[in-house]
């Protein structure tokens, strides 16, 4: 199974924000669209991620405020992104390998989605059902 194949059952829908954001601001954009990370994207470049896991280590760890502090300095920059041509095993490799668990998917430069390691796991369970359903059928004929 391949990334495109994810993103065609899940849809492509991005999520982005600006990094001129507070924290805050990105959190509630977050809560409202009921997703653990969200892309910065600005001149129609992707520019960085900021997730869950970065407010919890970079803010509450740190006993910094969320309203006063900007995406800019605690996004992620270095990114690991993937291909729509990816396939599943790739995906979880780069997942582990880097401890991360959000892909945006880019195509020449541009955003055209995002995995998380959620949608992995789902695609790999209903790889498994299918197999196991052709195993049945096979020893039951």
């Amino acid at each position: 199974m391949t990334v495109n194949q994810i993103l065609s059952s899940k849809g492509n829908q991005v999520y982005s924000i600006l990094s001129t954001y507070t924290v805050f601001e990105a959190l509630a954009v977050m809560s409202e669209k009921n997703i653990g990370a969200i892309l910065i994207i600005e001149d129609n470049g992707l520019k960085g991620i900021l997730s869950e896991r970065d407010y919890a280590r970079k803010i509450v760890l740190k006993a910094k405020s969320s309203k006063k502090v900007f995406v800019h300095e605690i996004m992620e920059k270095n990114l690991v992104t993937v291909k729509q041509s990816d396939n599943l095993d790739y995906c979880m490799e780069l997942m582990s390998v880097n401890r991360v668990r959000h892909l945006p998917v880019i195509e020449q430069d541009v955003v055209i989605g995002i995995i998380s390691i959620g949608d992995v796991v789902k695609a790999i369970i209903e790889i498994q059902k299918e197999t196991i359903q052709h195993l049945n059928s096979y020893i039951t004929q």
